[in-house]
C-alpha cells in the first residue's frame, strides 16, 4: 500500500514530464497511440474522470454545503474570466478558427484535475479547491457546450446538445460513479489501494490522450507549436493573475486568493483535447491547442505552486515572528 502510494506520488508529480514523453514517442513512433482514438478516447477520458470521482467523499460534499457562496464565487470567475480571455488573445494574436476553437474549448473546460495538489503546495485553501473543481465539473456539461456556441458557434459548425450528452457520459457519471464508490467502501482495504494508485492512472491515462492527439496530428502539432505555446501562455498567465485579484476584490483571506489563481488558470486540458477530437475532427488546430496547453498548465501550476511556497519560506526566514499561518504550515509540512 505503501510502495502504491509513493509511486503514484511520484508519477504525480512528474506529469509534465511523463506527458512530453509520451508527445515525443508518439512524433518518433506514431503507432505507439495512434490507438487512442474514437471510443478509446473516450474511454480514457472516462479512467481521468473516474479517478478524480474517487477522491470526492461526504466531507467534500459538506464543505460544499458549508461553504456555497464563495465556491460559486469561484466557479463564476473561472467560467467567466477564462473564456472571455480566451477569445480576446485569440483576437488579439489573430489566430486562425482552428487555434481560435482549441483556445476556447480550454478555456471553457472546468478546473483542471491536478489543481487540488498545487493548492496544497501553494498552501492554498484545499477545501475550497476541491469544491470548485467539484462545482466546475457538475455544471460544465451545460455551461461550455453555451460557451462554444456563443463564441464561436457562429464561425463552425457544433453540435452543442451532442456535447452536452457526451460531457455527462465522460464527466459526471465517472465522477458519479467514482464518489459513490468512496463514500460507499472507504474504508476498505481493497478500495484505498485501488484509490492509492489512481492519480498515477489518471496521469498515464493524460499522457495517452495527449500522445494520441501527436500521432494523429503530428505534422500539425510541430508547426502550430509555437504559436499555440504563446497563446496559451498568454491565456493561462491572465487567469492566474485575474483568479488571484478576483479572490481580492470580494475580500477572501490569501490561501484563497492562491488557490483562486491555480483554480482559475489551469483548466482541464485532458477533457478539452477529448472533445476536440470528438466534435472538431476536422480542425487539427483545435486538438493541437488543447494538447500543448494540457502540457503547459501541468507545468505552469507547477511552478507556481512551488513559487507560493518558496514566498513564503523566504518570509519567514526573513522575519521569524512572522504569524499569517506560513510557520504552522511549513511545520505541518515538515512533519
Amino acid at each position: 500500500m505503501v510502495f502504491l502510494t509513493k509511486i503514484s506520488q511520484q508519477l504525480t508529480r512528474f506529469t509534465a514530464l511523463i506527458i512530453i514523453l509520451a508527445a515525443v514517442v508518439a512524433f518518433i513512433e506514431p503507432t505507439t497511440f495512434s490507438w487512442v482514438k474514437g471510443d478509446t478516447q473516450v474511454l480514457v477520458l472516462g479512467i481521468i474522470m473516474l479517478a478524480m470521482g474517487m477522491t470526492l467523499g461526504k466531507e467534500d460534499y459538506k464543505v460544499l454545503a458549508k461553504r456555497p457562496l464563495v465556491i460559486c464565487v469561484g466557479t463564476l470567475a473561472q467560467f467567466t474570466i477564462m473564456p472571455l480571455v480566451a477569445i480576446a488573445v485569440a483576437k488579439a494574436l489573430s489566430l486562425s478558427a482552428g487555434l481560435t476553437i482549441g483556445l476556447v474549448l480550454v478555456g471553457s473546460c472546468p478546473g483542471g484535475v491536478s489543481s487540488n495538489i498545487m493548492s496544497y503546495i501553494a498552501k492554498g485553501d484545499v477545501a475550497f479547491s476541491v469544491g470548485m473543481t467539484t462545482l466546475s465539473t457538475i455544471v460544465a456539461p451545460v455551461v461550455t457546450p453555451l460557451w462554444l456556441i456563443y463564441l464561436v458557434g457562429q464561425t463552425v459548425q457544433m453540435d452543442g446538445w451532442g456535447m452536452f450528452k457526451f460531457m455527462l457520459l465522460v464527466t459526471l457519471m465517472p465522477v458519479a460513479i467514482g464518489s459513490s464508490c468512496n463514500i460507499f467502501f472507504q474504508n476498505k482495504k481493497w478500495f484505498e489501494t485501488l484509490r492509492a494508485v489512481m492519480p498515477s492512472v489518471a496521469v498515464l491515462a493524460f499522457a495517452c490522450i495527449v500522445g494520441g492527439v501527436a500521432a494523429v496530428f503530428g505534422q500539425q502539432l510541430f508547426e502550430s507549436a509555437l504559436i499555440a505555446i504563446i497563446a496559451i501562455a498568454i491565456h493561462n498567465f491572465a487567469g492566474y493573475i485575474l483568479g488571484y485579484f478576483s479572490g481580492a476584490l470580494v475580500g477572501v483571506d490569501k490561501a484563497k486568493k492562491r488557490t483562486l489563481a491555480i483554480e482559475v488558470g489551469v483548466q482541464n486540458a485532458g477533457l478539452a483535447t477529448g472533445l476536440s477530437t470528438k466534435f472538431f475532427p476536422n480542425s487539427a488546430e483545435s486538438a493541437v491547442v488543447a494538447a500543448v496547453a494540457t502540457i503547459w498548465h501541468s507545468v505552469s501550476g507547477s511552478v507556481l505552486a512551488n513559487l507560493f511556497s518558496w514566498w513564503d519560506r523566504r518570509r519567514l526566514v526573513a522575519n521569524p515572528n512572522l504569524d499569517e499561518g506560513v510557520k504552522p504550515a511549513l511545520s505541518a509540512k515538515k512533519s
